[in-house]
């Protein structure tokens, strides 16, 4: 007989599969970076977002925080890893200017982040209040992270053209948050189910409107996306 953690560690590898090739498809954008030998207009934000958004998940993640969250751990640490390495690629290649921007935001980034493990370790003492308090800046920056995409749905509704909502990405994003609320059901935890409840419903939502507009003919337009990650993590 399966029991309950037995079905969520396989529940949670599977998550961490998907998550990994989530985390992993910015790298054509960044071929494209040292092909050219310049960033030009391409975005810092998203990886910016997801260092933060990864961050966040280890340390709710760890046992003094969150017991039996192993898995949220490993797959946000490899994600921690590979967002850094498209950042330390962007500064390669970057002006003066975009790593200034880059320096600003990751070092505010890092005191926020110090600022939530101070306040964690120094104002509450138990694995729940550590966990409730941690866990939710994780739902709020994952929420936020699966909204990322929905100025490209703007963009999707007002051309009526699929071109910018790569329908395998849409894919992964739905299912990634599929796997990872299933996840959170074997073993509840509130803070994994809101945030991939949502990141469910946003998936389901690009998808649906990649259906609507499949195929049919684009209107001629000039506005062009901003590049986007998907979100891939917890």
């Amino acid at each position: 007989m399966v029991t309950a953690d037995a079905a969520r560690n396989v529940v949670g590898v599977i998550g961490n599969v998907i998550s990994f090739g989530l985390f992993a498809s910015p790298s054509p954008t960044f071929y494209d970076i040292i092909k050219r030998g310049a960033v030009e207009d391409y975005s810092p934000n998203p990886y910016l977002a997801t260092i933060l958004n990864c961050a966040l998940w280890v340390f709710y993640g760890l046992p003094f925080i969150h017991p039996h969250s192993i898995l949220v751990v490993t797959i946000n640490g490899v994600g921690l890893v590979m967002e850094f390495a498209y950042i330390v690629c962007y500064l390669m290649y970057a002006t003066k200017k975009q790593r200034m921007y880059v320096a600003k935001v990751l070092g505010g980034e890092i005191a926020f982040f110090a600022i939530i493990v101070g306040v964690t370790m120094g104002v509450f003492h138990t694995v729940k209040s550590r966990g409730t308090f941690v866990g939710i800046f994780c739902l709020i920056f994952n929420i936020l992270m699966y909204a990322m995409p929905l100025d490209n749905m703007l963009l999707v509704i007002r051309t009526k053209s699929t071109e910018y909502l790569p329908f395998w990405l849409l894919l992964a994003n739905f299912l990634n948050g599929g796997c990872w609320l299933t996840y959170a059901l074997l073993r509840f935890d509130l803070f994994i189910f809101i945030s991939n409840g949502s990141g469910m419903i946003l998936g389901l939502s690009q998808l649906i409107l990649f259906a609507v507009f499949y195929n049919k003919k684009p209107r001629n337009t000039d506005d062009k996306p901003g590049n986007v990650q998907m979100s891939s993590s917890v």
